[in-house]
């Protein structure tokens, strides 16, 4: 059974409750600025993180590609 849907579908809702925007805003931030690129390329070791961990990743991720949240 594969599980990385799931765990990206998860991240997401986490990313965005962290950030304080709806499940689809946050999907559309990291698809902008390749963090769901980054978690399916790199599911094996991120699904391994922590919750906080995955959204630190994702965010540093994100402002590598221009996206402008920080990490709180």
């Amino acid at each position: 059974m594969d599980f990385k849907p799931s765990y990206i579908i998860f991240i997401i809702r986490k990313f965005a409750e962290h950030y304080k925007m709806t499940t689809k805003q946050a999907y559309l931030y990291l698809k902008q600025y390749a963090g769901i690129e980054f978690l399916d390329d790199c599911y094996e070791a991120e699904h391994q993180q922590s919750v906080a961990t995955a959204i630190e990743d994702l965010t540093m991720v994100c402002q590598n590609h221009g996206g402008g949240l920080r990490y709180a």
